[in-house]
């Protein structure tokens, strides 16, 4: 038996995804982020502004990391349950950090996803069960929206978007953007819900054919592939239980409601409010997503800090308070999963590929 490195060199697979994730690739987001929020700050900076930072409620600040926390055990406790249990927690924290920072160096609009199974192949799951599995927090991700939208509708109501920012023009826009989206998303639920759980093959047999049509036939072997992904997913998930699925759409409820209370706490944290007003942020965050679905920058870099003052500007008081929010809000739920990802990144390439080399050599001894 011949002598090995300790870490094996990688695959062409291996190399793309260490080429999206390398350092480097940090630098363009955060010079747009910075630079858009020290254009803001600089454009409305007034001595006195920022007076309400002194009187800070240290309890809403505590409420806020209390639900980072929550949503971040969350994602691991979801992860380790979707995958039956074949992730030990160590495991699950990294899967749920190096998916956060995908997500944070990846157009918003791919985001993290395009690479999940990727890492949870490389933890030791075969590639059809890691693709079923990260179809199933695709499809929980996307049932939250469908369901959670008609009740933020009747919590908001018209006030659901920022007419106070915006001329009547482009909220019309807004409308039928956020109309499209939700069409479009519980569409794809219901299509993943009838390949996953009655007829996989047909499902398979349609996106072909739609997508063997002149103008679509460029992504006919992308549509052909995923039926076949929705297929393997079929097969893996019919057998589970009802309690592997309320567990799925419990912690998922969890998790993106969590997410969606960030930015309530930390305005409340500076800021006033009442109960209604708190229920109208979280209600306006889902209008606010919708922008961000179609960011093209690495992680909405731009595009989320140049929206969050037409969305939430009205509920914090002076330009440059927000701007402030707008940086404190990045911090907690952007740069900070950048800063874990160079943590976490290294350490995981190291442990799955020295796992791969201690696989090779039981082959071959």
């Amino acid at each position: 038996m011949t002598d090995k490195p300790l870490i094996s060199l990688p695959d062409d697979d291996d190399a793309h995804f260490l080429q999206r994730l390398q350092p480097s690739r940090l630098i363009l987001p955060i010079v747009i982020g910075l630079g858009v929020v020290g254009f803001m700050f600089w454009r409305s900076y007034k001595p006195g502004d920022l007076a309400p930072l002194a009187h800070a409620r240290y309890a809403w600040l505590l409420v806020t990391l209390g639900v980072l926390l929550a949503r971040d055990f969350g994602y691991i406790y979801r992860i380790r349950h979707i995958a039956e249990r074949e992730l030990n927690y160590r495991q699950s924290l990294d899967v749920i950090m190096i998916w956060e920072f995908a997500s944070c160096v990846l157009p918003s609009a791919v985001g993290g996803t395009a690479v999940a199974s990727f890492i949870l192949h490389k933890e030791g799951i075969t590639l059809g069960k890691s693709m079923a599995y990260v179809m199933v927090t695709a499809l929980m991700d996307n049932l939250y929206y469908v369901i959670m939208v008609p009740l933020v509708v009747l919590i908001a109501g018209a006030g659901l978007y920022p007419h106070e920012a915006l001329h009547s023009g482009f909220i019309t826009t807004l409308r039928i953007m956020f109309l499209v989206s939700y069409v479009a998303v519980t569409a794809y639920a219901g299509l993943m819900l009838y390949a996953i759980f009655i007829n996989p093959r047909s499902v398979r047999r349609v996106l072909v054919r739609l997508f063997s049509m002149l103008v679509l036939k460029r992504w006919r072997r992308k549509a052909y592939l995923h039926g076949q992904e929705m297929a393997r997913a079929s097969e893996q998930l019919r057998g589970n239980p009802a309690i592997y699925w309320w567990r799925a759409a419990a912690s998922t409820f969890f998790v993106w409601t969590a997410r969606y209370l960030v930015i309530g706490c930390l305005i409340a944290a500076f800021v006033p409010m009442d109960t209604d007003t708190f229920l109208f942020i979280f209600a306006r965050n889902l209008t606010y997503k919708v922008l961000l679905l179609l960011a093209i920058t690495p992680g909405g870099a731009g595009i989320v800090e140049g929206a969050f003052p037409t969305f939430f500007g009205k509920f914090i008081g002076t330009a440059t308070l927000t701007s402030f929010m707008v940086l404190l809000y990045r911090v907690v739920t952007y740069y900070l999963y950048l800063v874990l990802g160079t943590v976490f990144l290294p350490r995981w390439v190291a442990r799955v590929f020295a796992k791969g080399v201690k696989s090779e050599k039981l082959k071959t001894s």
